[in-house]
């Protein structure tokens, strides 16, 4: 089984794989949720399933960037999990992590923009080209104002996470939109197993994982 948890958003989602393959998610977007939500989320799917967390052989954690305090508590809820435990843990970059639901919608575009809303004028992005259906980051991931990611976007390509209401209108109408219903730990799973995964998710021990976040500092000086 494989167990994912995604909370670098005002998304809570949790998402099983179950040993049949066969994925189920329980999420939410209310505010400030992560912290009475997460754990209520693990223990409720593992018991739907009539399991345990010792029949969990991977886990998978968001690692940001995005929200400081949901990064902090997947992160400290992940510790705690793990503890003790032998089961692997894998580090999955948020932003790849959208890429990779938006190239499950099957849309024809090959140039896809995932963005988180970091406030003030700016957003959290990363581009990601497809060729050939394999998935390839084509920048770094950045803080930058919304005028110049903008600037950045051309018809038909696909953009998906948060902020996109912030995004003028007439540029939103010549592309492909996919809103925070489309932020799920369900593509944290769908990339672990993507022939280029190794691109993107790296294993890592719980005691050294930190979550990536940028500072509200690095938001206003970029």
């Amino acid at each position: 089984m494989i167990l994912a948890l995604e909370t670098a958003t005002n998304i809570c989602s949790v998402a099983l794989e179950n040993k049949a393959g066969d994925v189920f998610e329980k999420r939410t977007d209310a505010r400030n949720a992560h912290s009475e939500q997460l754990f209520l989320f693990i223990r409720g799917i593992l018991d739907e399933h009539e399991a345990s967390f010792g029949d969990v052989s991977v886990v998978l954690v968001s690692e940001g960037p995005g929200s400081y305090t949901g990064l902090r508590i997947a992160a400290s809820g992940t510790k705690g999990l793990l503890f003790g435990s032998d089961t692997p843990l894998y580090s999955v970059p948020t932003l790849a992590s959208f890429a990779c639901a938006a190239l499950e919608q099957k849309l024809a575009a090959t140039t896809i923009h995932a963005i988180i809303d970091a406030r003030r004028v700016h957003v959290y992005h990363q581009k990601f080209n497809v060729s050939g259906n394999l998935l390839e980051a084509t920048t770094e991931v950045d803080t930058i104002p919304i005028d110049s990611f903008e600037s950045m976007v051309r018809p038909g390509d696909i953009i998906i996470g948060t902020g996109i209401e912030r995004l003028e209108e007439k540029l939103v109408r010549k592309v492909h939109c996919l809103n925070e219903e489309f932020i799920s730990a369900r593509s944290l799973i769908q990339l672990f197993h993507r022939q280029e995964a190794d691109k993107f998710i790296k294993k890592i021990s719980p005691a050294r994982f930190d979550p990536q976040y940028y500072t509200s500092n690095q938001v206003q000086n970029s």
